[in-house]
């Protein structure tokens, strides 16, 4: 099951017209090329996790809750986003707790 934070982070490469697009595929698992997904860290030690969407065609997938935080469409774009995402959590909070932070 897939949710989407309301403070969704994007990279350079991706306008709000494709957003769109983008999540209507995504809600109904369809894939298609390279977006790479930053969500919360399956690991509570770990800030982020990064999926490629074509992951999500696997079963354990779609039972489990991702909470989409960021959308990219390069894993180098992914890493630069969660660059500065990591850098405005921790200018807004003084921390790094990122489930505080989107929550």
């Amino acid at each position: 099951m897939i949710s989407w934070s309301n403070q969704l982070y994007l990279s350079k490469s991706i306008d709000k017209k494709e957003l769109k697009s983008i999540k209507k595929k995504l809600d109904k698992n369809k894939f298609f090329k390279s977006i790479y997904c930053i969500t919360f860290a399956s690991n509570i030690e770990n800030l982020f996790d990064i999926y490629n969407v074509k992951q999500f065609v696997f079963p354990y997938y779609k039972k489990k809750k991702i909470h989409i935080l960021g959308l990219a469409k390069s894993k180098k774009e992914a890493f630069e986003l969660i660059s500065k995402m990591i850098e405005d959590i921790y200018k807004e909070t003084g921390e790094f707790k990122v489930r505080d932070y989107f929550t």
